[in-house]
Parts: structure tokens; sequence; C-alpha cells
């Protein structure tokens, strides 16, 4: 589950992380109380003015920028609000920006060159182990870091049995090039972040940039958190958190039914109990020529009303040209799915109008081709999988 600046460094700020000041507004009115509010604790004169979408490059799409006075504080987001926002990471059309954060200003006059680093916790599945990212290039596209000079790219490896330990924060600052107090704070922060990594059950960080002041503090100046949602049990707050404005509708309906959805750019759209065989399904559609629609597993029930729901969903997408249905009966009994599917298309009537392959391979698969094929609707049914992923070709090129 993504979350938003304001809300990742909530979450830091709570385990002892230095961060940004700054709080939320939805108007360019309450735009101006936050300010005026952040004047008083803070002494800053100066705002930046960030949009709040779950997408990075905020800054080249227009989304952040400097406000030096109230007036500009209240423009500013006046512009800013209601945008769609076109970075390189959301969709061509942008993103609707609903709120902003407005955030003090933590560089210091007379700075010209702040220290900026790059740093991020992640899990590296290669070796099993949590990971430590950094570099002293902060403030920049580490994608562009690594590929241009990688030798600037540093990673910390930490062992689950004793977890971060003293000498690796300290080899992080080092790294960055920090000494005297600097460093101490450095060992802080790098600290209390790992801290908030594991005890949050995220399954990532990324600060960019991470600013050094010319007085040595450390602090997070942006905050990129992605939480691990099969850990939102514990977090019932930071389950709070999400933002189902920032999220694909259609995957939000598909979660509500229960339903595991995935939303892609093909034209063949998949229905499949289990996530292997819906991954072996979609590959297969790739290798016949088609491309698949979606992601979509149903799970080990297959009723009518749980294929009309699912139907529903992946013909919500107009690119949909056909539709495969390709169920394994182990658990669940192939004629019940085969009734299930000509339930739904009968109920659906008109809706469905795409062609529809079915295949049912498993308990009672016989009776689920017969029950399909006597039932005067139009599905076509098949029995291999290859010659399912063929009916499809054929449907798409007729």
């Amino acid at each position: 589950m993504n979350l938003h600046e304001y809300q990742g460094k909530e979450i830091l700020s709570s385990f002892g992380v230095r961060v940004q000041r700054g709080t939320v507004a939805d108007t360019p009115e309450k735009a101006v109380e936050v300010a005026k509010q952040l004047t008083e604790e803070t002494g800053t004169g100066w705002h930046v003015i960030k949009a709040q979408i779950h997408a990075g490059g905020r800054g080249k799409g227009g989304g952040v920028k400097l406000a030096k006075n109230l007036d500009e504080v209240k423009s500013i987001s006046n512009d800013i609000l209601g945008m769609m926002l076109i970075t390189p990471q959301t969709p061509a059309e942008g993103k609707l920006v609903n709120q902003v954060l407005i955030a003090e200003d933590v560089y210091y006059p007379g700075d010209s060159e702040p220290n900026e680093f790059y740093m991020s916790v992640l899990l590296n599945r290669g070796t099993g182990r949590n990971m430590i990212m950094y570099s002293t290039e902060g403030g920049m596209d580490i994608e562009a870091v690594a590929e241009e000079t990688p030798h600037l790219i540093f990673t910390e490896e930490i062992d689950p049995a004793t977890g971060l330990l003293p000498f690796q924060a300290r080899k992080i600052a080092f790294n960055l090039g920090l000494s005297g107090a600097a460093l101490k704070e450095m060992v802080k922060f790098v600290t209390a972040l790992y801290t908030a990594y594991v005890k949050s059950d995220s399954s990532l960080f990324e600060i960019n940039p991470v600013l050094k002041t010319s007085d040595d503090k450390i602090l997070a100046v942006d905050a990129k958190v992605t939480l691990d949602e099969n850990a939102l049990y514990r977090h019932k707050d930071y389950a709070a958190m999400r933002d189902l404005r920032e999220e694909n509708p259609i995957e939000v309906e598909a979660k509500a039914a229960g339903l595991n959805y995935v939303d892609l750019d093909g034209n063949v759209g998949c229905m499949v109990n289990g996530a292997g065989l819906a991954m072996g399904t979609m590959d297969l559609i790739k290798q016949a020529g088609g491309d698949p629609a979606n992601f979509l597993d149903v799970g080990g029930t297959a009723d009518a009303q749980r294929v009309e729901t699912a139907f529903g969903i992946i013909l919500k997408d107009p690119n949909v040209k056909a539709i495969l249905v390709n169920i394994f009966g182990g658990i669940v009994r192939c004629d019940r799915v085969a009734q299930g599917v000509v339930d739904a298309y009968k109920n659906m009537g008109d809706k469905i109008n795409v062609p529809i392959i079915c295949r049912l391979q498993g308990t009672n698969a016989k009776e689920a081709k017969e029950l399909i094929d006597n039932s005067g609707m139009e599905i076509i049914s098949a029995t291999e999988f290859q010659e399912a992923a063929d009916k499809v070709q054929e449907v798409l090129s007729a």
C-alpha cells in the first residue's frame, strides 16, 4: 500500500526520524492557515508547496514550488490543487491533485551547495535480507545515477538475526563523507530509519533527498513509503491511511469483491483460479499472439455470483476484445463452475459483448464441457491449454 509523502513522514517522525515539518491542506485558504501556523512553530518565512500524489518526479511536473510569502502560498496552492499532474511515474493523462503539503523551507540562506543524499531501505530478494541503499548523489534520479555512475551507489545488507549493527550505521555515515557532529547525526538517522522500516512492516522506505544542513542536522526532506498489505492487520492506524482516490478504481472494486485483480494494457480478459495458473495463462496468451488485459484470480470458489462479478469487472476495460476463462477443478468441481458461467452469461444478457472462451479441467471436466456446449450460449469451450489460447487468437483475428 502506497502512502502520500506527509503520511510517510508521520510514520518516520513517530520512530524518531527527523523530518521536514509540514501539514496537508485541500484548499488555498487552508494552505494559508497552515503556513501561518508553521511560521509560528518554526520561524520559517518561506514555504514549500508539494502536490500529494502517489508518484515520484513531482517537481519536474510543476508539483513542487517555493512560496516566499503568504500570497504566494495561496496562489501556488490554487494552481496546484485540481491540476492533472504529469510525471514520469504517472499515467499519460496524469493524476489529479487533491491536496498539497505545506512544508517548512529547510534550506538555510547562504547554503549555495546543500549536502543532499539518497537513502532507501528495502528487501533484497536475492539474499532474503533487508538492505540499505544509499548515495552521495541525492536529489537526483537514482536510476540515472546507478546507470551512469554505479560506483556512487552503496549498499549495506542487514542480518535478520542481529538487525542493524552500530558499525554498519557508522560505515554508512563514513561512506557519505561525513565526520564530527554530522556523522553522529547520520548514525542516529540511519538507526531510527531502519527501526521505522522494520516496525512499520514496510516493503520500501525511500528518502530522496536526505539533507545535511549547515549546522549538521540530518533530516528527511521527502518520503516515499510502501507498506506490506499482508501486515496491515497489525497496523489498523496505517490501514486507515489508504487513499482510494490514488488507486485504480477497477482494482478497488475487485478488492472489495474479494477478487485478486491487476489491470494491464492488453486486449484479452483473463478469469482464472490460482495465481500460478493465472500467470501461466497470461504467458500462453502472449505466446499465441494476444495480450492479457488483466490478472484476475477468482480463488477457490466460482459460483454464478462470483463469476458474474468477475465478468463485470473485466468488461469495464474497453480494450477487452475476448475473455478466456481457465479454471482447474481441484477443490471446486468443473460442472459447478460451468453452471456459474452459464448462469452469469444469462443474467448479464447483452452486457457481454465479446467472445468468451471457457476451458475447464479437473473434477467433472467432461460434464462441464457438455453443460457449456448444450447451454445455447455463445460460449466457446476448449479442453487443452494450447487449444484455448489458439481459440482466443482465432476470435481476435476474425
